[in-house]
């Protein structure tokens, strides 16, 4: 592609990593070579291994050790963050891939794993023809304002909130 824009995918609302990973698959079914950083999370969730059935065309990275929750991050948690941006840095420079998907980077902003200046610095320096994704709820008006393209999801109705655990498949 000659220009690659910045999409960013937040609000409270269920979808934001299925949005990107859609995404990622229809980029993979044009040929185009995907990395899939996430933030925080850690495991085999069945988005993952979706994912890793387009292994040839989408790499798959996780920054996070699947423990943080909305409390203050522990030293760990940071630096498996800071490792995230890092290599995000590196992969966006290397000119190896056409889409880069930064899951969950906004919530690692918000909790302070990382910077809201460095995301903005990934922004600011992407190769022109890199498509670049953010997601997560909780976005900075600063993000938003850089970005090409905001989708926000808004929550209406969940069945969690009348106490449904997560299902293997639709929400994990």
């Amino acid at each position: 592609m000659e220009k690659g824009y910045v999409h960013v995918f937040t609000g409270n609302g269920k979808g934001k990593t299925t949005a990107a990973i859609g995404l990622a698959i229809r980029a993979a079914g044009a040929g185009m070579r995907v990395f899939f950083g996430q933030f925080i999370k850690q495991g085999e969730y069945s988005e993952i291994k979706a994912l890793k059935r387009f292994e040839d065309l989408i790499t798959i990275e996780q920054f996070g050790l699947g423990r943080f929750t909305n409390e203050k991050p522990e030293l760990e948690d940071i630096q498996a963050a800071r490792k995230g941006l890092d290599r995000a840095r590196q992969v966006m420079a290397s000119g190896q891939y056409d889409m880069v998907i930064l899951d969950e980077a906004n919530v690692a902003v918000k909790f302070g794993l990382i910077q809201v200046q460095e995301l903005l610095g990934l922004i600011i320096n992407k190769p022109e023809p890199l498509e670049l994704v953010i997601t997560g709820r909780y976005a900075s008006p600063r993000i938003i304002e850089m970005a090409d393209m905001v989708t926000e999801f808004q929550a209406k109705k969940h069945y969690y909130e009348r106490g449904t655990k997560a299902r293997v498949g639709i929400e994990m």
